[in-house]
């Protein structure tokens, strides 16, 4: 009875390996290909739930549903202009077809280098075949700006013709239909970085420096001509003012002359007596300003002054 036990108790456990190496699980995530001494067998296994299999025969070969992740390395590369730049790109891509993707890559790691032949040669003859702003910028944006300054500005800014999205664009496309046979589809390429080498940089930051020298000398030319403006301005209408001032200040002047010769005219011909009076006070300030006991005259008979030396006698 004990050796019977045993038996079973093998017999159980072997029955238990055969169905964990026979049955296996697939995830919502994943897709299986079964292979048969390394060859693959039927067609790959995209749904999920539980799956049978040849024990110790067969094998099953798990990949990824899901979007998967490429980050290329940074590339010195030459522009069209033969300006060198490096250039650092990511992409996502996905397994369309496990089948031929086993077939062809065997697993992620192969799959990860046969991209960075394709998409690292496809970057490297784009941007070989395009000038250094087409990489760099995306379209002719229009600046926010008015006025010179924003002349200035448009006329620093090269063209675009093709421009950075169009590229990256071309090389996804091309890429795709190189990765065509391999089960694979590259659903998105960027640029990560790109950055000049010393060179290139030098020379840009020169000609950023001159452009914003530029428009720092039209900030200040026009700067300089409205204060010219607001200066001419404030003079003119300060001597606007001034004369507006003056004529009014002539007029009042004008007013009170014509009142006081009018009221010295209404005294004078009231009183006669005082008239005679203070021109006989006047006439002999004039004769005390004028002579003194060493000064001689000649006088006609017709002089005021002679009048009153006359009347004395």
């Amino acid at each position: 009875m004990k050796r019977g036990i045993i038996v079973t108790l093998i017999i159980a456990f072997a029955l238990l390996i055969v169905v964990m190496q026979g049955f296996f699980i697939v995830s919502e995530s994943e897709q299986v290909v079964i292979t048969q001494f390394g060859k693959p067998v039927g067609e790959a296994i995209t749904n999920a739930g539980m799956h049978f299999k040849i024990p110790f025969i067969q094998r099953a070969n798990f990949f990824d549903k899901r979007y998967l992740e490429w980050d290329g390395d940074p590339n010195q590369v030459p522009t069209k202009d033969k300006k060198f730049i490096f250039v650092d790109t990511y992409a996502r891509w996905q397994i369309t077809d496990p089948l031929q993707f086993y077939k062809r890559l065997t697993n992620e790691r192969g799959a990860q280098s046969r991209l960075d032949d394709i998409l690292d040669g496809e970057t490297r003859d784009f941007i070989a075949n395009n000038y250094l702003e087409e990489t760099v910028r995306t379209s002719n944006r229009t600046p926010i700006s008015s006025g010179a300054i924003s002349e200035i500005i448009e006329d620093s800014l090269t063209t675009i013709y093709v421009g950075r999205d169009s590229i990256q664009e071309s090389i996804q496309k091309s890429a795709n239909a190189q990765a065509s046979d391999l089960g694979i589809a590259i659903l998105d390429f960027r640029f990560k970085r790109i950055n000049y080498v010393e060179e290139v940089r030098t020379q840009v930051y020169e000609r950023m420096k001159s452009e914003r020298y530029r428009i720092a000398d039209k900030f200040r030319s026009e700067g300089q001509g409205e204060a010219s403006r607001i200066n001419g301005e404030k003079e003119r209408e300060l001597k606007t003012i001034q004369s507006e001032a003056f004529r009014k200040a002539e007029e009042i002047k004008g007013v009170a002359d014509a009142k006081a010769a009018a009221i010295y005219s209404s005294a004078y011909d009231k009183n006669r007596a005082s008239r005679n009076l203070y021109s006989f006070l006047k006439s002999m300030e004039t004769f005390q300003k004028t002579f003194n006991t060493e000064t001689t005259v000649i006088l006609s008979t017709d002089s005021d002054l002679y009048k009153y030396l006359k009347s004395m006698d």
